[in-house]
């Protein structure tokens, strides 16, 4: 059974960087094939994802979000951290890590559900 448990400040003053880390226990973030991503959700509104970092390190964003998001890991902890910097109370959300499992695949397309998923943790911009 993979777990994921998202930890970091909740409270995270305007201007400066969140910082939150997701560790995860009953497999490995370097196994073939699977993504771990980062979601949030803002009061009252759906969920957004943010981006992801693959088993191999390569890094995918949204692109409303890529120019201020840094996803990076670290293999001998089991973990990987998302970084928002210039944050803003707009960044104020309930953030979640998940990990995106492959499903098929056909030609170049391949298909993914986001099947375990850490219970989130919220993360207030204020000052």
């Amino acid at each position: 059974q993979v777990q994921l448990q998202e930890s970091g400040p909740g409270l995270v003053k305007p201007s400066q960087t969140l910082s939150l880390t997701c560790t995860v226990s009953g497999g490995s973030i370097t196994t073939n094939n699977y993504f771990w991503s980062w979601i949030r959700q803002p009061p009252g509104k759906g969920l957004e994802w943010m981006g992801a970092i693959a088993y191999e390190g390569s890094n995918y964003y949204s692109p409303s979000l890529k120019s201020r998001t840094s996803i990076s890991r670290d293999t001998s902890k089991n973990q990987f951290s998302l970084q928002l910097t210039s944050v803003t109370p707009e960044d104020t959300a309930v953030y979640y890590c998940a990990r995106d499992s492959p499903q098929y695949y056909s030609g170049s397309y391949y298909y993914y559900v986001m099947d375990y998923w850490g219970k989130g943790t919220q993360v207030t911009v204020s000052s």
